[in-house]
Order: C-alpha cells, then structure tokens, then sequence
C-alpha cells in the first residue's frame, strides 16, 4: 500500500511536469493534515501533499521532524493549474487558514516544526508574501510571526499523513475540534 501510494504521487508529479500551466506552491501552518483539507477544496488544486521541508536532515521522519533537530516544518506541496487559480489566491487561502501572530507554532501543535511559513520560488512570490504581511500588520496592529523563507526541497511524507482527513475522518474530525483551530480562525479573521 504504502509502495504503491508513492507511485502514485511520483507518476502524478510527471505527468504535470509536462504541463505549462502546472506550477507548486509550498506552505507550513502547523498540522499538515488541517492544511490539505483546506487547499483541496479549491478549483484549479489538483493535488496536496504533505511532507517536510526547510530543513537541514535528508528524507527526514515526522518522528525526526516533530521531536528531532532537523530545522524542517510540516509543510504541504500544492499542485495546481494557473490558468485557473493564482498564486495570490493560494496564498489568500494560505492566510486565512493560519494564526499569524502564534510564535509557538499553530493551535494546539506547538513546537518549531509546526511554526507557519510562506515558503518563496521566485521574487515575485517574495513580493505578494511581503505584500500580504504588510496588509495584515497595518490591520490587525501586531507583528505577523510567520516565517518568510526561500524554497529548497520538498521531502514527501509518510503514507499514513498523505489524505488523512479523508482516510481517517471521525479521528480527524476529533482531533481539529479539540485543537479549537476553527474557532481561533473565526476570532482572528471574523469569518
């Protein structure tokens, strides 16, 4: 299961690398399941993956990552069509789906490897991330305590977190309500 779920991933990540309009995106906001959850749901996102980077270690384990010195985050690779959503909008959903100001890492997922970070590809992305931190500092008067970092590498992570929310439903349904993840988003975001 776990061989053949690899596979998968490797064979769909070919096969978008032959499309123009295929572009990634890579962010850390604590939990990497809560993270998928929330970019999947949205057209043009063909594919989430949960895994690791920002570190220092070579294929680390979330064992390594989570209680180890790796440097790394649970950060989530997106796949998506840019013809049909934007990198501001992914970052925008980004935002919205993370306590910016939680120097600790995020709701009840503390700790470095938990830590939010907007990861950048490009100058461009720079600047819409530096953009955004701008915008919520003005609004909120506090300083943002996300991270700010150039992309690297991206390590995939363990089969089991690969689609947990939907693999493991009631367990991750349990688990985000007693995190109060929602709840914190509604206080910070008025949504």
């Amino acid at each position: 299961m776990k061989f053949t779920k690899f596979i998968i991933i490797f064979l769909i990540q070919i096969n978008y690398a032959y499309s123009e309009n295929i572009s990634k995106a890579y962010f850390a906001g604590g939990c990497f399941w809560c993270m998928e959850e929330s970019f999947e749901k949205l057209d043009g996102v063909k594919e989430v993956i949960s895994g690791y980077s920002g570190g220092t270690t070579s294929n680390p384990t979330y064992k390594e990552v989570t209680y180890g010195n790796t440097g790394h985050f649970e950060v989530i690779e997106i796949v998506y069509d840019k013809e049909i959503i934007s990198y501001e909008i992914l970052l925008q959903n980004f935002w919205l789906n993370i306590d910016p100001f939680d120097a600790f890492g995020q709701f009840c997922d503390k700790g470095y490897s938990y830590r939010s970070v907007a990861f950048y590809q490009n100058d461009l992305e720079k600047k819409l991330i530096d953009k955004n931190i701008l915008e919520i500092e003005k609004k909120f008067q506090k300083k943002v305590l996300t991270y700010v970092r150039k992309f690297e590498i991206f390590y995939i992570a363990e089969d089991k977190h690969q689609d947990y929310y939907n693999e493991y439903f009631l367990n991750y349904l349990m688990y985000k309500k007693a995190c109060g993840r929602e709840e914190v988003l509604k206080r910070i975001w008025n949504l």
